[in-house]
């Protein structure tokens, strides 16, 4: 069996597998099921952990694991809470639910609405909790997550704003087919690369949205690939980006097409190639422009 390739995690030195496991997939299962995954995921190697407080019981799921095996991984997770005291309290709820001291990084999750962010950034905002919860060793790194074509924007305007050490968002081929998204991204890229901070890239293994009516065979909330070969395509031309980590998709029983694609990387197809399965297996963004 492959090993999946290893990376530093931007400026926390750490050695990260290129795939993150995505507890969001960890979620709506049971017991057995997350034991399971996170077998297979440490089977190929795997050293990095992404979860959040709304992933369902995705944090329960992690916590009899953790609880035997938390030196093994390094741990993220987030909040959706934009206040200080709310923040603070989900901080303490995570903890218990994963049965864990303290996280290596903690993560402002979906912070793209304005008015949320003025929330969080400002005073007795969660930022606050952040900071406060670094200094008192609950977390070492702190982040910022977001979806939509507006987050590579908002994250550039949060990392004006505070020195985060981590972004997520979304890329992929057909998302980077939209020029305004693509170029702030580029940007985004750009400030990353300055200050070493990794991104963990979300939706690599999309084929499109959910059409109405049609039978939602999978956990994801878009219709993800189902072909070893689409999955290989998609993610490596994502991981040809400098700094970046692959999130696994969000349904279990996708996980070990995400993880031989990623274990299997020596370089991103060609332009033609892309655009030409893309083309052929009608790939389409979800994140249609307005």
């Amino acid at each position: 069996m492959p090993s999946l390739p290893k990376a530093p995690f931007g400026r926390t030195g750490h050695m990260s597998t290129r795939a993150l496991f995505g507890a969001a997939a960890l979620g709506n299962v049971s017991q057995d099921e997350a034991d399971r995954a996170i077998a297979l995921y440490t089977k190929y190697g795997g050293n990095h952990i992404d979860t959040a407080a709304s992933y369902g019981q995705a944090e329960l799921r992690l916590g009899p694991w953790l609880k035997h095996n938390r030196k093994s991984v390094f741990l993220a997770t987030k909040t959706e809470e934009r206040t200080y005291a709310g923040a603070k309290e989900e901080l303490k709820r995570s903890l218990e639910r994963m049965q864990v001291d303290s996280v290596d990084m903690w993560q402002m999750h979906v912070l793209i609405r304005e008015e949320e962010w003025r929330t969080a950034m400002g005073p007795g905002g969660a930022l606050e909790a952040f900071i406060e919860a670094r200094e008192k060793g609950l977390v070492k790194w702190l982040g910022v997550t977001g979806h939509g074509l507006g987050a590579a924007d908002i994250h550039l305007k949060s990392l004006e704003r505070f020195d985060f050490d981590s972004v997520l968002l979304a890329w992929n081929w057909t998302i980077s087919r939209h020029v305004p998204y693509a170029e702030s991204f580029r940007k985004l890229h750009e400030l990353c690369m300055e200050r070493n901070l990794p991104l963990q890239m979300i939706k690599t293994g999309l084929h499109r949205p959910w059409r109405e009516g049609e039978e939602r065979t999978r956990a994801t909330w878009y219709k993800p690939f189902e072909a070893q070969s689409d999955f290989d395509a998609s993610i490596h031309w994502s991981m040809q980006v400098e700094g970046s980590f692959i999130n696994t998709t969000g349904d279990v029983g996708l996980l070990e097409k995400v993880l031989k694609a990623v274990a299997s990387y020596d370089g991103p197809p060609s332009d033609e190639e892309i655009r030409a399965r893309a083309e052929a297996g009608e790939w389409e963004s979800l994140f249609p422009e307005d």
